[in-house]
């Protein structure tokens, strides 16, 4: 007799009829009398096993009756269709063998308060809210690097450790480099301003870490950055690139991960909405004044905070860029407006739905002298900087950029509440464990 063929839940269309064994855990079980029902999921996907009384031994099926939360396990039996579930399949067991015993497992299936799954994160990895973020995080990790690579990008890695603070002091964290102080990086968007004049276009996608003591729903200390440059670009057309790099990124996850997209009980038919192309352009001063007509008390120069990216990104019913924001709450690198001394040529893409921003981006400003300035005028030290201004000195060229924040964008994508389930372990304000 052959052995029987270990498969994964994933794969058990192609095994419809057959005799197969899988390694699982054991999520739930329910059922009475002569029938129990396991819920299992093995990492690939989750699947209802089904123990008869009539079709296996006693022993079999008291032991059945008796597994666990979380026992890890061989199950043996016959894949069959079951067009009452989601996924499609179910198994028929025949054999049940105990890998490892699972004793008090914390996670039961009852209501649990967010701290303590956060707490127990660790284990709470392994259910399917988690599971079916995880999952979309994944798809568009893999899909950022074949949109790059398609457009003609070089990936180049920028250093997570910094003697300078591209975007201000007061949101960095220190550390101690051989006595001198260094700091975890904000962005690597200046190493990819050089690149970019070494190879035309860029990005980087690494950790990023910033020292803001805010505990809103999009804010961790650590999280996921994309830093695209190209140059010879001005910015009009690095926001072409930035659009259709969405919605490329969003049309993967709904070919690729439309089961976890139900899973989280999300809209398909609206994601699929935002795949459509140009997005609305909208300034920054008809914002303000939009928001000013609708209640809120913000003075034209103030930078957008939580509330207000909220209300604007529920006002658009796609994915809108906000353009040419207020000089004097941006980064000394954007471009001036050729017409305005007041603003730069710079555009924060904002998704719909409450979401609020998930792309920072400009054109660069090439002026030397101009960039020294604005260096000395924000107390920011010139040797530090020595190397970025030289970008300037030989060969500079317009070039425009981007940053997308990784977690920002699967919360969106994925329809989350808060960004913390969008990353395996979040860093936040009062987070640091697990």
């Amino acid at each position: 007799m052959s052995e029987v063929k270990m498969i994964r839940i994933e794969d058990a269309a192609e095994y419809v009829g057959r005799v197969v064994k899988i390694g699982v855990w054991l999520r739930q079980k329910r059922g009475g009398g002569k029938i129990a029902f396991l819920q299992l999921r093995d990492g690939t996907g989750f699947m209802q096993g089904v123990v008869s009384a009539t079709d296996v031994d006693e022993a079999t099926f008291k032991l059945a009756e008796h597994l666990k939360q979380e026992t890890s396990l061989y199950v043996t039996g016959t894949i069959h269709a079951d067009s009452r579930s989601e996924f499609g399949y179910e198994m028929a067991v025949s054999e049940i063998e105990i890998v490892g015993e699972s004793e008090n497992y914390p996670i039961s299936p009852k209501e649990h308060g967010t701290d303590f799954l956060f707490d127990e994160r660790h284990l709470y990895l392994r259910h399917q809210k988690p599971y079916a973020t995880l999952k979309i995080r994944d798809e568009l990790i893999r899909a950022i690097y074949d949109f790059f690579h398609e457009d003609g990008f070089l990936k180049l890695d920028a250093p997570i450790i910094t003697d300078s603070a591209p975007e201000g002091t007061t949101e960095l964290f220190p550390v101690d480099y051989f006595g001198k102080e260094a700091y975890l990086s904000q962005t690597g968007q200046l190493y990819a301003e050089a690149g970019a004049m070494a190879f035309g276009k860029v990005y980087d996608f690494g950790p990023t870490f910033r020292a803001e003591k805010s505990s809103t729903r999009r804010h961790l200390t650590e999280f996921w950055m994309i830093d695209a440059e190209m140059a010879w670009m001005h910015q009009e057309q690095s926001l072409e690139v930035q659009e259709r790099f969405i919605a490329y990124l969003i049309q993967r996850v709904i070919d690729n991960c439309r089961v976890e997209l139900k899973m989280l009980g999300r809209d398909i038919e609206k994601l699929a909405s935002y795949t459509k192309l140009p997005y609305p352009r909208v300034s920054y001063d008809d914002a303000v004044k939009l928001l000013q007509d609708n209640g809120f008390k913000i003075d034209w120069g103030v930078d957008f905070g939580s509330p207000e990216e909220t209300f604007l990104a529920n006002h658009f019913t796609s994915p809108f860029f906000v353009v040419n924001f207020p000089k004097a709450v941006k980064a000394f690198y954007m471009k001036r407006h050729p017409t305005r001394d007041d603003v730069v040529i710079s555009a924060d893409l904002m998704a719909p739905e409450g979401y609020g921003e998930i792309i920072g981006g400009s054109e660069r400003d090439t002026d030397y002298d101009y960039l020294k300035q604005r260096l000395i005028d924000q107390h920011l030290d010139l040797n530090e900087y020595s190397w970025y201004l030289d970008l300037r000195k030989y060969g500079t060229v317009p070039h425009s950029g981007f940053g997308l924040g990784l977690e920002r964008l699967i919360r969106f994508v994925a329809g989350e509440d808060h960004i913390r389930e969008t990353i395996p372990f979040p860093r936040t304000l009062n987070r640091l464990h697990p």
